[in-house]
């Protein structure tokens, strides 16, 4: 089915444009505004995050970052630009240089997912390297970090995999299926959220316990566009079915995985430690 949002432009305008119905107006704007509240969410988790572990540089407290952590910031950060950038492209009828702006999204995306997994051992390394040379009073706390960071990389391997997979999809359905493709672009940003939500100290979470509340959180973080997708279409659409269905395997492996003797000692051989 295609909404009156998904229409093709007359004219280089939109129907809904012209129409200025209130129901068309969201069918345009839901996506710019679910895609400029991830990038909200994103700053709420890594701004005061960031400065923190900035003035422990500083303070000799912690390492210095490596170079690959500033090239992942600076590509995830592009890539959420051009995600809002493309919603607002669509929502204003320059579906042209959405068109244009799509394949420079597609590199970034694939250097992100590069990016990634290299970041993930080479964060682990650094923190085992500091456990391992830390003096004997603090080496059973910091065997505590490394066990955390290793349920963490349980998060971040299934972020790799889901991102990479709902891009591919989102990509794939571009020509035939405009309403899959950007519903899943925004899908596959949602699954990288729980990076921003477990830096975000102020809100409730199972953290180191168990990843429950990232999962919650990012089922909130697309509420607004889901629920109003159901409104407007009465019914689910298939990108969330295509989501759950990817996302679903991964999820329960993480959960139950998690804090696991059999995962700890799967982390290490794959950190090769």
């Amino acid at each position: 089915m295609t909404t009156i949002s998904e229409a093709p432009a007359v004219g280089g305008v939109r129907p809904d444009v012209l129409s200025g119905d209130r129901t068309a107006f969201i069918d345009r704007w839901i996506y710019v505004f679910t895609a400029a509240s991830f990038i909200v969410i994103v700053f709420l988790g890594f701004i005061p995050d960031s400065l923190g572990k900035m003035a422990a540089v500083q303070a000799g407290q912690r390492p210095p970052f490596p170079p690959v952590l500033h090239v992942h910031a600076a590509l995830m950060g592009s890539y959420m630009l051009v995600l809002l950038t493309q919603t607002w492209l669509v929502a204003t009828g320059r579906v042209a240089q959405h068109r244009v702006l799509g394949s420079i999204g597609a590199v970034l995306a694939a250097a992100l997912v590069m990016a990634g997994f290299v970041l993930v051992p080479t964060m682990y390394h650094q923190v085992y390297a500091g456990a391992q040379a830390a003096p004997p009073p603090a080496k059973a706390q910091m065997a505590q970090v490394v066990g955390i960071v290793e349920n963490i990389m349980l998060l971040q391997l299934r972020i790799g995999f889901l991102f990479a997979i709902l891009v591919f999809l989102g990509v794939a359905a571009r020509q035939k299926d405009p309403g899959f493709h950007k519903r899943m672009m925004i899908l596959s940003i949602a699954a990288a959220l729980p990076a921003a939500f477990d830096r975000i100290t102020w809100i409730p979470t199972t953290l180191p316990g168990g990843p429950l509340s990232s999962d919650l959180y990012v089922l909130l973080a697309i509420a607004p566009m889901f629920l109003w997708d159901l409104f407007r279409n009465r019914r689910v659409h298939r990108a969330y079915w295509v989501w759950l269905a990817v996302a679903a395997p991964f999820t329960i492996a993480v959960h139950t995985l998690w804090g696991t003797p059999f995962w700890h000692a799967t982390a290490k051989r794959l950190m090769g430690v």
